[in-house]
């Protein structure tokens, strides 16, 4: 089985905004010791974007999928991806009722502001691709006609290695739809033994709803307005360009990663509590947002690697 550490994202050192810091807690009170992986699928989901998890099984990707969903107050939706199902079995099917006398739309599991694809890459490609449009334009098409999805939609995808028996890796067109891919990794040895203690595995009896809809909505707006100085604007296309012309990657950022890069900094740099956006900020979330774009001509792409030789080459006079 290969080695998951090219996914896996060092925690770091970072001050929440305070009002932040409870929905934190909360999602962390089911995922004991992964607070930075919290935090980067918070910043994806008010960037806007889609999250992919590539892990082994059993290291928390699901509990962080439903915790997260239960804690903001989203309906929920999970997909158990397997190699026979068909496009229809997500998107829904078109059929004529005779009492109805016209067709009736029977929506599939997508139709939520919250989807688990659950091992996605176990699906054929012709399946994968029925995401596709769903993630980039929160819609999509049945028998040619247009259906909107529930606002916020939001995906967090989880997929096993590639070497094991009966996966399909997913093609770059559907990787790039992802905002950001890490792994959750194993617990640090303070984390797993409050784990093994048991003292985190009673049921809770509910999980409090912590953010309503309007309050979502503003948090997004406030990441869209968070400024990016020229100094600060130089270093990202310092990074983008690095990643396109220094002759290590076999193809740089496209605009839609850059566009990615962009969004999830100003979306970080929002829940530190900024309006503004610093050179740490981009540092911090960097990597989550290129490993799964980005491959080196030679030897392994890893996160570690990755954030090594790009901010070592690249210095920031922010």
């Amino acid at each position: 089985m290969k080695n998951l550490n090219n996914k896996y994202i060092n925690e770091k050192d970072e001050t929440l905004a305070p009002e932040f810091v409870p929905i934190v807690d909360a999602i962390e009170s089911q995922l004991i010791g992964k607070r930075h992986a919290i935090t980067l699928t918070l910043a994806a989901y008010f960037a806007g974007g889609h999250v992919l998890l590539e892990d082994i099984p059993g290291v928390g990707k699901t509990t962080l999928a439903k915790q997260f969903c239960a804690v903001l107050g989203l309906d929920f939706g999970r997909i158990q991806f397997t190699s026979d199902m068909l496009p229809s079995d997500i998107l829904g099917i078109s059929y004529f009722s005779q009492k109805e006398g016209g067709f009736i739309l029977k929506k599939g599991p997508i139709f939520t502001q919250f989807l688990l694809a659950d091992e996605i890459n176990r699906a054929m490609p012709k399946t994968q691709s029925a995401l596709l449009e769903a993630m980039e334009e929160s819609n999509i098409t049945i028998d040619g006609t247009s259906h909107a999805l529930p606002e916020p939609f939001f995906v967090i995808g989880t997929q096993n290695p590639h070497e094991e028996v009966g996966t399909y890796p997913l093609p770059h067109s559907q990787l790039d739809r992802f905002i950001c891919s890490f792994g959750i990794g194993y617990p640090d040895q303070a984390s797993e033994r409050e784990i093994l203690k048991g003292t985190n595995r009673q049921k809770p009896k509910s999980t409090q709803t912590m953010l309503t809809a309007d309050k979502i909505a503003l948090l997004m707006q406030k990441a869209k307005e968070v400024v990016l100085s020229d100094a600060m604007l130089d270093y990202l296309q310092d990074v983008i360009k690095f990643t396109r012309e220094s002759g290590r990657f076999e193809y740089g950022l496209s605009t839609r990663g850059a566009l990615a890069l962009t969004a999830m900094l100003k979306s970080w740099a929002m829940l530190q509590g900024r309006s503004y956006a610093t050179a740490d900020d981009l540092q911090a979330i960097t990597a989550a947002v290129c490993t799964h774009r980005l491959k080196f001509t030679e030897g392994n792409t890893t996160a570690l690697r990755l954030e090594h030789e790009i901010f070592t080459h690249i210095h920031s006079d922010t």
